[in-house]
């Protein structure tokens, strides 16, 4: 087992702290400086992804490559089909991968990058539209490129100056730029992101709809007009939900009977056997259709400190129960 050097070990917190303070301080001056690096260049860059029929292929070699992945990955959660093609493997066959109807973006923060250099010509031969970024405008994929966007830093945030810091914050912010202008041109839209990420709490948020999860059919507990509130209280327990539905012979709402109308029941002293249900339950129910996206619901029922809303049709024709219970057992929240 190697020895730890005890030098490496015993620097003050202050030390840390203060080469973290340095490395922000840095990064973040270098993605300010991009402000105003951005022009004409990165309008010409996104009309061509706006262009492309086929995808955007990314690539790029060394920590340029993890940015390109990243940007890649953006892409195609926006609305832009997109995917990271590496560039040693592109020169092995998988250069077959680019048609003629996608575009090219290559990083390289030297702009000289032999991985991506080699490639030039390949995607020249075969047409397909070209952009770089690049920390050096005078290199040759800079040359080669439809359109070359500057991603300059005065000075990485190693204090050797050498490993990659600030240039691949800098090409990342710029990625995430094009992708959000593109995702804004195109119009896209948060349920259509959702269906890139069906998996997780968001998709389930903008994907999931009130028919999805409401009670419905036999689950749903309705009862007549004229029924007594004994039999409205039979029906609550029965199904479960601390309500019932209110409904006429043709399944129109009528009204809702819940635990709370039941408490105003048994302060007045009512007789449950003798009393309908009619005379005691809330007319106003607040309803909304199988359409309605779940999480719109929850935050209905929140507003109106509810458990549960009514779900019917634009005619008023009783479909079901959405609860806050079967909210919460989504993940809805």
């Amino acid at each position: 087992m190697s020895k730890v050097d005890p030098v490496m070990t015993h620097h003050p917190d202050k030390f840390f702290i203060d080469s973290a303070h340095r490395t922000v301080d840095l990064e973040s001056n270098a993605i300010f400086a991009l402000h105003n690096a951005i022009g004409d260049s990165f309008a010409k860059a996104c009309r061509l992804i706006l262009a492309t029929s086929g995808r955007v292929v990314v690539t790029g070699m060394g920590k340029s490559g993890h940015i390109a992945g990243k940007i890649a990955s953006t892409l195609a959660s926006t609305g832009t089909p997109a995917f990271f093609l590496h560039p040693a493997e592109a020169s092995h066959g998988d250069m077959g991968m680019i048609t003629r109807d996608d575009c090219v973006i290559a990083l390289s923060n030297s702009g000289g990058t032999q991985e991506i250099v080699t490639l030039l010509p390949l995607i020249k031969r075969i047409n397909v539209p070209l952009i770089s970024i690049t920390g050096n405008s005078e290199s040759d994929l800079a040359a080669a490129s439809d359109v070359h966007l500057l991603a300059a830093v005065d000075s990485e945030a190693c204090p050797l100056d050498l490993a990659p810091t600030s240039s691949t914050s800098v090409a990342l912010v710029l990625g995430d730029a094009m992708s959000i202008a593109v995702l804004e041109a195109r119009g896209f839209t948060a349920e259509e992101f959702a269906f890139s990420h069906p998996g997780g709490a968001l998709g389930r948020r903008l994907l999931l709809r009130v028919g999805d999860v409401m009670a419905s059919g036999n689950d749903t507990p309705k009862i007549a007009p004229t029924a007594m509130i004994v039999e409205a209280l039979y029906e609550m327990t029965g199904k479960g939900l601390g309500m019932t539905t209110v409904v006429t012979d043709t399944q129109q709402l009528a009204g809702i009977f819940t635990d709370g109308d039941l408490r105003r029941v048994m302060e007045d002293d009512l007789n449950l056997r003798e009393t309908p249900v009619a005379v005691v339950m809330t007319t106003a129910a607040k309803t909304v259709t199988p359409d309605t996206l779940a999480a719109e619901a929850l935050g209905l029922m929140e507003r109106l400190s509810i458990s549960s809303l009514i779900v019917t049709d634009h005619s008023n024709q009783l479909l079901g129960v959405i609860t806050l219970l079967a909210l919460l057992k989504e993940g809805i929240s």
